[in-house]
């Protein structure tokens, strides 16, 4: 089902699905953030459905996102876009520190040392990983995240973006998180995540603790 256009990165309430047979394989960034085999099958197997609500205080947009996932454990995943640094304990990212912010397409300014200038335009959507041409559908607001694991020997870093695509061609709007991660010595790996809208939500996504993983878990 295509995202309603009302549907942004500044109005992102609803439901999702992520779309396994449009997205990029997860499985070599989780062997590049350490996770165990074992994780790592039960992840590929899962099918994870989000709940996003997104609101204002203030000034400030807030993202609340609960993922359940079938033989997975739920995460709720919350993000503040105001580009502050927050500590975090995530069950399978261990301990990470990240921060969020809206961006437009053409004031991208990555987080990440060391990318390189397709690694930069994979990120802001204006190719995919083998070099196809792409673009965000919207010209508005999007949203760029940046996290750090703290764990004594890992180190790696992950950023995404996150906008509306047409990825089949089709002209079905869909919701995808770019994401890019690099460990301690520099090998980068490239991901796209799609997801189907499944419908609309009211109220706050909620549960009882947040999180700062990519809502594959």
């Amino acid at each position: 089902m295509a995202a309603p256009p009302e549907v942004t990165c500044t109005n992102l309430t609803g439901k999702f699905t992520m779309n396994k047979s449009l997205g990029d394989d997860l499985e070599p960034m989780l062997i590049l953030q350490g996770i165990g085999w074992f994780v790592r099958k039960a992840i590929g197997l899962a099918t994870p459905a989000l709940t996003i609500k997104e609101y204002k205080e203030g000034d400030v947009y807030h993202i609340d996102i609960l993922s359940v996932a079938s033989g997975l454990s739920s995460q709720q995943e919350n993000r503040t876009l105001d580009w502050a640094d927050r500590a975090h304990t995530d069950r399978i990212f261990g301990n990470v520190k990240g921060r969020s912010r809206l961006y437009t397409s053409t004031n991208l300014t990555p987080a990440t040392e060391g990318l390189s200038t397709e690694d930069v335009a994979f990120l802001n959507a204006q190719q995919l990983k083998d070099g196809t041409p792409s673009k965000w559908l919207d010209e508005g607001e999007h949203v760029q995240s940046f996290v750090v694991n703290v764990d004594k020997g890992y180190g790696w870093t992950a950023e995404q973006t996150w906008g509306f695509e047409d990825v089949k061609g089709d002209g079905q709007r869909r919701y995808t998180r770019r994401v890019i991660a690099r460990d301690a010595k520099g090998k980068v790996e490239r991901l796209r995540l799609v997801y189907d809208y499944t419908g609309p939500v009211e109220g706050k996504a909620g549960a009882e603790d947040d999180g700062l993983a990519y809502g594959d878990s």
